[in-house]
């Protein structure tokens, strides 16, 4: 059976499955489904070097913001079009991360984490300092979106609003990243990633060029924390100096740990929990930072792997059980 599940192409499960959400949800589902796209794609980004590396970035959501900066200004101020803009943005962010992770692959543990914190409060202070190009602490309002049509004209698309149109194109964008970050963990580099996670000492014993693949790793995972910064901006019709707060890497460093870092899809799962909770709680009550940081703890404690660690801990018991039986 885990040989089974194994074979599924469970990228496109997922992508058929989220394809639905506007015909089976109203506009409340489908923004709150873009939302979850866009973060599990950050959370996902992060875990190639958290999860699969072994590196602990707390300034992770400065690449979010600098993508989500270069296709604001592209799209907004030199009327670039989105499928320029996009790409464009993720190769910048891919630019910035590589002259940044050169400086950070050089130290380890707690100096690497909070060298990455230092140069995510310098992307912050420039971006709510340069007024001319970010607008300062206005930000970007009204980042335009993309030209659409081609999606209405698509049959039984027609009559889906903008908002819904955006959905479907981020859902296919993010799924090609997605598709593009499993084949990576698979493939040999990742596997020399996972070898320096588990022991670094010993993969430089071996011949591995550690700084090198540490630093690959740090700029792919920019690239992607790139593209989520990038829709972002245009899911919510503006760019803000607020995307490159530090503390927001607290947030995605949550959702990848909620979901369990050790599994593929787990920062996914955890960008959607928490995105959720996060909605259904700021209804209810003004004190939902209390009762959201209540609910967070309850459940590291509960699931210390993370929510996927839990489900494949119980899928394995129940294997062993049957075994048994």
């Amino acid at each position: 059976m885990k040989n089974l599940a194994a074979r599924v192409p469970w990228t496109l499960v997922v992508f058929l499955l989220a394809l639905t959400i506007p015909w089976l949800g109203g506009r409340y589902y489908t923004f709150l489904a873009t939302q979850i796209v866009i973060y599990a794609l950050f959370a996902l980004s992060l875990n190639l070097l958290l999860g699969v590396t072994g590196l602990v970035s707390f300034g992770h959501v400065a690449y979010f913001g600098i993508g989500a900066y270069f296709c604001g200004i592209l799209m907004k101020t030199l009327g670039v079009p989105f499928f320029i803009a996009f790409p464009a943005a993720g190769l910048g962010t891919g630019l910035f991360a590589l002259v940044f992770g050169y400086f950070c692959v050089r130290l380890t543990k707690i100096y690497f984490a909070m060298l990455t914190l230092a140069f995510s409060q310098i992307v912050w202070a420039i971006c709510f300092k340069w007024n001319d190009v970010t607008g300062g602490d206005q930000g970007l309002p009204d980042v335009p979106f993309p030209d659409l049509h081609w999606i209405a004209s698509l049959p039984g698309f027609s009559h889906f609003r903008i908002g819904d149109q955006f959905y479907f194109l981020a859902l296919v964008l993010v799924m090609l990243c997605v598709a593009a970050l499993r084949r990576l963990q698979s493939s040999p580099f990742g596997r020399v990633l996972t070898t320096i996670r588990e022991n670094r000492e010993r993969a430089a014993f071996v011949g591995v060029n550690v700084r090198r693949y540490e630093l690959a790793a740090f700029t792919v995972a920019g690239i992607f924390a790139g593209f989520s910064g990038a829709l972002f901006g245009i899911f919510n019709r503006g760019v803000f100096a607020d995307y490159v707060f530090w503390s927001k890497s607290a947030d995605v460093m949550i959702m990848t740990i909620l979901g369990g870092m050790n599994h593929f899809w787990g920062p996914a799962v955890g960008a959607a929990v928490l995105t959720i909770l996060n909605q259904q709680i700021t209804s209810y009550t003004e004190y939902w930072p209390f009762v959201l940081g209540t609910i967070l703890v309850l459940l590291l404690f509960v699931f210390p792997g993370g929510i996927m660690g839990a489900l494949d801990a119980g899928w394995t018991r129940l294997r062993h059980r049957r075994s048994n039986a």
